[in-house]
């Protein structure tokens, strides 16, 4: 969870980029100004984005005031009642799934202004009484935890016979789950690794070894492809990307 208040930023617009977690925001001040990555647009004062293989943008003014959670599938499953992959490829207001206590959380977070009880409030309005009612096939969450820890990079053929499946059924089960192919969410967490090389100073030429591209080139159609820019222009142009797509700290940001 990541609280974080921006000003004085250049206008512009900040890419939401694809990633191994779900998107929560409750947004303070203003709406977010949200082009999903599903390409509809809509301003939400709380949100959910699932796992998404395209970016999203945010447009904003240079001032941004919020709260940002990044949830593993399996917390995500936690607020909709059913596998994360419902959520993938879509924003979705949270009252849908909260229904009117999404209003009343965002009233009071809003009318809080200390940082920890501000996250105290929205861990226990999202998982304070909440008991899980839906879980993943263990194959499957297997097969996420082991994507996950090497970064993408373990081949579903091995995964698939560590579980005793065929790739084509472990991809059809986990598709289910997940909203997305294990090749895909695959592709998706090299590119994150990627990122946050790039984000804390890689070369290039080094992130795209390191994150287990071929080579630079390799990297630069996946950034075309899940970020719509490339890294550089990445770089010059997304000036909140590093606030927000950070690696998420405990205490304001």
């Amino acid at each position: 969870m990541t609280g974080y208040r921006i000003s004085g930023a250049p206008p512009g617009v900040h890419v939401g980029m694809p990633s191994g977690t779900v998107t929560l925001v409750l947004a303070l001040d203003a709406p977010l100004d949200l082009v999903g990555a599903d390409g509809r647009h809509g301003h939400f004062d709380a949100v959910v984005a699932g796992l998404h293989a395209a970016p999203a943008h945010i447009r904003h003014d240079g001032h941004q005031h919020g709260v940002q959670l990044d949830l593993t599938p399996a917390g995500a499953s936690v607020l909709v009642g059913g596998p994360a992959g419902e959520l993938s490829d879509s924003s979705v207001d949270l009252g849908a799934l909260l229904g009117p206590d999404a209003r009343r959380l965002h009233e009071q977070v809003s009318q809080t202004p200390d940082w920890g009880k501000r996250f105290d409030l929205v861990t226990r309005a999202l998982f304070g009484r909440v008991e899980p009612r839906w879980s993943p096939r263990p194959e499957v969450a297997h097969a996420w935890r082991v994507l996950v820890g090497s970064k993408g990079r373990a081949p579903v053929r091995d995964i698939a016979r560590e579980v005793g499946w065929s790739p084509r059924h472990l991809t059809d089960q986990f598709r289910r789950e997940y909203g997305h192919a294990p090749k895909t969410t695959a592709r998706v967490l090299r590119f994150q690794e990627s990122q946050r090389l790039i984000a804390s100073g890689c070369r290039l030429v080094d992130a795209a070894g390191r994150a287990g591209y071929f080579d630079q080139s390799h990297l630069n159609r996946d950034w075309l492809d899940f970020a719509g820019t490339s890294p550089t222009r990445w770089l010059r142009e997304d000036g909140i990307a590093f606030v927000q797509d950070g690696p998420p700290p405990s205490s304001a940001g």
